[in-house]
């Protein structure tokens, strides 16, 4: 079990040994001051990629960072390669989700925006269009609903499913 306060009091710890305030590390990471602070306070852990990071600029094993305290043995070359490329897998699968998700609710707008004109059309053509014209575009803004949906859910599976290894 990770212990979220053990490690933001380590990661405290290594930052005071550097000499560094909380600006000068979110700085470095390109994150907020406020994140490093979370971090510190044991609210929040960093990104795995953050990780990687701050176990390089403090000369830590990122397993020390995870235990929340000194080992003897250091991390090696390959080991922090292949962190990394876990990360950057870990990165495209987010983008991935997310350009779907914006295309799938870009898709939703249009076929609500179709639902609604034909809506309006067949209310102004007093009986001359038939309903079905507004029912299809409805329909469709549904099933872009749903996909938006299952998107969203996939992806959360996924970082639940991986959180839990």
């Amino acid at each position: 079990m990770i212990d979220q306060v053990k490690i933001g009091s380590f990661l405290k710890e290594l930052r005071k040994e550097k000499g560094k305030t909380q600006e000068e590390i979110a700085s470095m990471l390109g994150t907020t001051s406020r994140s490093v602070s979370r971090w510190e306070n044991g609210n929040t852990m960093p990104d795995l990629t953050l990780l990687v990071e701050l176990a390089d600029y403090y000369e830590v094993d990122i397993r020390e960072i995870i235990d929340g305290e000194r080992k003897a043995e250091n991390v090696d070359k390959e080991t922090k390669e292949t962190l990394l490329r876990i990360a950057d897998y870990a990165d495209k699968q987010k983008k991935q989700a997310i350009i779907r998700a914006i295309i799938l609710f870009g898709m939703e707008m249009i076929c609500c925006g179709l639902t609604i004109a034909s809506g309006l059309l067949v209310l102004r053509s007093k009986g001359t269009i038939s309903a079905g014209y507004a029912v299809i575009p409805m329909f469709i803004t549904v099933f872009f609903s749903v996909a938006v949906v299952i998107n969203a859910k996939d992806y959360t599976r996924k970082v639940t499913k991986k959180s839990d290894e």
